[in-house]
């Protein structure tokens, strides 16, 4: 049996095909390693998305996508580009959602918003400051994007920046509660 599975693996690798799994419950596909382009992925964008994004990092993101690229639709770009600033590639993250039609755009930040959101509620904002960023050049009015922006460049000392983002987030969110208070906070230490 070991024979055979080593005999198997250098056929694949003489051929010039390359054996990828990009799920537990994704079935097993063969892509040509020469950059061929592969089938999309079956499935919804965000199944799609859930299956790559082990791989949404800078050194695995340009060739996943390459072997097995995101529906064709506006939430295949989103989530591509959910994946791609995930990895930290923003201008690629920009060049897939200025790909979507302008009216949808901003449905396309939302997608990318949905992915790094985790990252800045576990505490992380520094990191999610240029995911949110990209959300708020799109979705200029999304507070919790604001929010974040403007807390990652507080971080970073960049108060010239931070204050817009979190003056916009104010004007835009108006509950009493722990978000507010923070950026009502951090406003009054940067002035």
């Amino acid at each position: 049996m070991r024979k055979l599975i080593i005999l198997g693996g250098l056929y694949a690798a003489l051929s010039g095909f390359v054996l990828l799994r990009s799920g537990s419950h994704t079935p097993i596909q063969y892509v040509h390693a020469e950059g061929t382009e592969a089938a999309p992925a079956s499935g919804s964008a965000a199944e799609w998305f859930q299956a790559m994004k082990p791989y949404c990092n800078s050194v695995e993101v340009q060739t996943r996508h390459q072997w097995n690229p995101p529906p064709a639709s506006l939430e295949g770009n989103g989530y591509s580009a959910a994946c791609y600033a995930l990895a930290g590639k923003i201008d690629r993250a920009r060049s897939l959602v200025l790909d979507v039609a302008p009216a949808d755009r901003w449905r396309a930040a939302g997608i990318v918003f949905g992915a790094g959101h985790s990252i800045a509620d576990a505490g992380d904002d520094l990191s999610a400051g240029p995911i949110m960023e990209l959300v708020v050049e799109f979705w200029p009015n999304h507070y919790m994007a604001l929010y974040h922006a403007g807390m990652a460049r507080y971080m970073l000392g960049e108060h010239d920046l931070a204050v817009p983002h979190l003056k916009a987030f104010l004007e835009e969110y108006s509950a009493d509660d722990g978000w507010r208070s923070n950026a009502l906070a951090v406003l009054r230490e940067i002035e």
